[in-house]
């Protein structure tokens, strides 16, 4: 006890000490605290100085009536410019806090900024409910300021008398960069920031602005906004445009039913007056002319037999009694592929005649060949599971945050045709790829069908399957399916958040499908000399990394653009180079004295200068000249403009070429005095038809990613078909009818030949 004595009067000595002192009383001197806060009223405005030692706390108060939402706005001004000691404001409710500093900072192009010194912000009320009853809220606004000198402020705290919006009522009401409004929907479905940026740059792409010009406009800028909420459409719509969406597509299937139908009836009617020929124009293989057990059907399916006499005309070489091959691919290994029985020398023979027939290309196991494109479909397949996988992850993870921050700009919809559904914003873009998928699986079952009549036919050792028309080969179709199907599948991720990052996912399969069709148009006439499924692939992967690098680096890159036009030639002259000789140019790389570039001067010399001899295959020359003056022309463009839509630049490459390659085809037939039968002629015009409509409601350009989010609304449009789908949804349904009918083109074209003997259909 005398311990704690003794510590209490050393606790007083201080205190006694300073009464000693003669003049100053002896009370304790005050600990600095905070300004207690003070009432004050709503609609009034209050000024005031803050420093470091003073500082300013308001107490606002109000009831809110069940029924009713009322939202309260707070202004501050300040007089001063110094950055370095802004007012700070901090609002304090009874679940949240929102603070700012006037003036308030916003950083402009080209490291400009603008200072606005006064600023606004809406404060989110709580809502009064019948089980609450009236409900007071109290709001906090502490004025501070470390300024040594002090800084003058405003404030004043309003109630907002339009806080919620009305459906199909327009509201008018001012926005300013540093003044964003908040307005409610009722029910607390959701709620709308409207943001001003302190520059058009943001909203308008890049502007000019000159040196030491005047920006003090930028502070006053104000825009009178006019918004009004209508109502979303009913369910009723959505089912009834994804009815329509399955039963347009689902009214091919009847059709092609309806057709398999009425060539069964004229089958059947055939046969019963026994004048039926082995193949009707729909493909149908008869079966009423068995080969000779001495053409086995293994060996040489492109073989026509001696006692034949025509143009390029081949002799068998099987001789004797072996025994018929099953038509099973299962004992054909992987290592047996491009296996030829005649030697390099023949090859030579063969391949380079002024004057190729059929027969000539045909010469290899047909189990073989056959076997050797069917990996283009299961390469396909592997290719579509991983390159979808990433994807969908991809979309899904953009769509979440839209979702999540409700940040429009990421996305470039048609905001005035999106229908949400559920996660998604644009439910409509995406239903509209629907016919790429069903369409896609349509043209496999026509294939599949094709594919087994022909496999009957050799089953049953039909002459007319084995050694008249072009050979039959379904690997590429099958592939060129899965591919439109794919197409809608990555279409449909692309517009989950079409952005230009993800553009790519739309156009990476349609790379595919173009190069497809020109590898099956030069397979039909070329079955022994097609390009292998890896290095087919493995050409559409190096084609999608430029893409990729272009859609990076190909903005504003001249190099990109100077290193891609000079891959772009180099590859059109060495494709050009292997097509114009039937693949047997090959370079001696072991001569080390460079004597091949010796003699191709020499031959360039006497071929062309010194006689300037006609091209040994004048037909060839043509189509790769012509191919050739095309893609340097898109190089030389690509080049000098450097467009931005890489991706568009690069499938723009590939239809110009399918295009080409297709019309010299047609013209090449056609001057070989070979027919178009009906179905496929319908199949050319209805493909040009479909594909002129289609081009016309893609160039309506609803969106562009190319510009800022605000320059892509200003090109949107209303919907165009059922209240429900815009002109970009009817390109989707057109362009997957026009692609269906371009494989029916491919699949049908030389129908007129199944009855021609293959050392009478000559090549080109």
């Amino acid at each position: 006890m005398r311990g704690c004595r003794r510590l209490a009067l050393l606790c007083a000595l201080p205190w006694l000490l300073r009464a000693a002192v003669p003049g100053r009383p002896a009370t304790p001197r005050a600990q600095p605290q905070a300004a207690p806060a003070r009432g004050a009223d709503l609609d009034r405005v209050y000024s005031g100085v803050v420093s470091a030692s003073t500082e300013n706390i308001y107490a606002f108060n109000y009831t809110s009536q069940p029924g009713q939402v009322t939202a309260v706005r707070v202004y501050v001004n300040s007089s001063s410019e110094n950055l370095d000691y802004p007012v700070l404001v901090v609002v304090r409710q009874q679940k949240e806090v929102l603070s700012w500093q006037v003036p308030l900072l916003f950083q402009g192009l080209y490291q400009r900024s603008y200072n606005y010194q006064e600023v606004s912000r809406t404060l989110c009320p709580s809502k009064a409910t019948n089980e609450t009853g009236p409900l007071k809220q109290l709001i906090f606004v502490d004025v501070a300021s470390m300024a040594p000198l002090g800084a003058h402020y405003k404030l004043l705290v309003t109630k907002i008398k339009h806080f919620q919006l009305r459906t199909n009522v327009a509201f008018h009401f001012a926005a300013s960069p540093s003044q964003p409004q908040k307005k409610d929907f009722p029910d607390e479905q959701f709620f709308v920031v409207f943001v001003i940026k302190p520059e058009d740059y943001a909203c308008g792409g890049s502007f000019f602005i000159r040196e030491n010009e005047n920006q003090t406009w930028n502070l006053q800028r104000t825009k009178n906004l006019e918004v009004t909420i209508v109502s979303s459409i009913k369910g009723s719509v959505y089912v009834k445009s994804t009815l329509f969406s399955i039963f347009i597509f689902l009214s091919f299937y009847l059709g092609c039913l309806l057709v398999v139908f009425v060539h069964y009836v004229r089958f059947q009617r055939k046969s019963i007056d026994g004048s039926f020929s082995s193949n009707d124009e729909s493909g149908n293989m008869a079966v009423s002319h068995p080969i000779a057990a001495s053409t086995p059907e293994g060996s040489n399916y492109g073989a026509i037999d001696e006692s034949s006499s025509s143009p390029g005309r081949q002799v068998s070489s099987s001789d004797g009694g072996q025994p018929c091959q099953s038509d099973t691919d299962s004992s054909v290994e992987e290592s047996d592929f491009d296996t030829m029985p005649d030697i390099e020398s023949d090859k030579n023979i063969i391949r380079t005649k002024m004057f190729l027939y059929l027969s000539d290309l045909s010469r290899k196991d047909r189990r073989i060949v056959s076997k050797k494109y069917k990996i283009y479909f299961w390469n396909i397949i592997t290719i579509a599971v991983f390159y979808a996988l990433p994807v969908i992850q991809l979309v899904i993870t953009y769509q979440t945050v839209v979702n999540v921050t409700g940040n429009q700009d990421i996305c470039y919809y048609n905001f005035l045709c999106a229908h949400p559904l559920g996660v998604l914003s644009a439910f409509n873009n995406i239903l509209s790829n629907l016919g790429h998928v069903l369409l896609g699986f349509l043209f496999l079952l026509i294939v599949l069908r094709r594919d087994i009549l022909h496999r009957r036919a050799l089953e049953a050792k039909d002459i007319f399957a084995m050694e008249y028309g072009i050979p039959k080969h379904f690997g590429l179709f099958y592939a060129m399916g899965i591919a439109l199907m794919m197409e809608g599948v990555l279409s449909a991720c692309y517009h989950i958040c079409p952005n230009y990052s993800n553009f790519q996912f739309d156009t990476s399969f349609m790379y595919m499908i173009a190069g497809l069709c020109m590898l099956k148009l030069y397979q039909t006439r070329h079955p022994d000399i097609n390009a292998s499924a890896y290095s087919a692939y493995a050409s559409f992967a190096v084609v999608i990394m430029l893409t990729v690098l272009g859609v990076v680096f190909g903005k504003n890159d001249v190099w990109f653009w100077i290193i891609f036009s000079a891959i772009h030639i180099l590859a059109s002259l060495a494709l050009s180079t292997q097509i114009y000789y039937m693949g047997r140019f090959k370079i001696d790389v072991s001569d080390t004295d460079l004597g091949i570039f010796r003699r191709a001067a020499m031959v360039f010399y006497t071929d062309c200068i010194q006689q300037c001899s006609r091209p040994l295959y004048m037909d060839r020359m043509v189509l790769l000249i012509v191919g050739n003056l095309v893609n340097w022309s898109f190089a030389l463009f690509g080049l000098i403009s450097r467009p931005r839509d890489f991706a568009s630049y690069v499938l723009g490459i590939f239809i110009c070429n399918l295009l080409l390659y297709l019309a010299f085809y047609i013209i090449m037939k056609l001057r070989s005095s070979e027919k178009v039968l009906p179905l496929p002629l319908f199949c050319i015009v209805a493909t040009m038809a479909v594909w002129a409509a289609a081009l016309y409601f893609f160039f309506q350009n609803l969106s562009s990613w190319e510009g800022t989010p605000a320059e892509s609304r200003e090109k949107n449009r209303e919907c165009v078909l059922l209240d429900f789908f815009d002109d970009h949804d009817v390109w989707h349904f057109l362009s997957a009818t026009a692609l269906f009918f371009s494989f029916l083109v491919l699949l049908t074209l030389d129908d007129d030949l199944d009855m021609v003997r293959r050392d009478q259909i000559p090549v080109f």
